[in-house]
């Protein structure tokens, strides 16, 4: 299991990719892959099925998976993409903007 730098509910911005520089919020981690669902960001086309009587299918889109070294954390309170930094403090770690040293949560 490998550990990854953004949490659910976290505003991140995309680095490279085809959606770089699209904002959005973190849905879902998957720290097993690797990988996070952002809000907006990675749209695919996926053809269903109707499974019940009456039920419709066809296109629909929806947000797909994309690695997590892909996006970068968004700091509340400057605004600008940054890395995650770690403060201990009162026996406590928690999460801080490289850029200008605010905490995040």
């Amino acid at each position: 299991m490998s550990k990854v730098h953004v949490k659910t509910g976290d505003t991140v911005v995309v680095i490279n990719g085809k959606d770089r520089g699209k904002r959005g919020k973190v849905m879902q981690v998957s720290p097993a892959e690797g990988k996070v669902i952002v809000e907006g960001v990675n749209i695919v086309t996926k053809h269903v099925k109707p499974r019940k009587m009456g039920e419709a299918g066809g296109l629909i889109k929806a947000e797909a998976a994309l690695y997590a070294d892909k996006v970068q954390l968004v700091c509340p309170k400057c605004g600008k993409p940054t890395r995650v930094g770690h403060i201990i403090e009162d026996g406590k770690k928690s999460r801080a903007c490289k850029k200008c040293g605010a905490h995040f949560e």
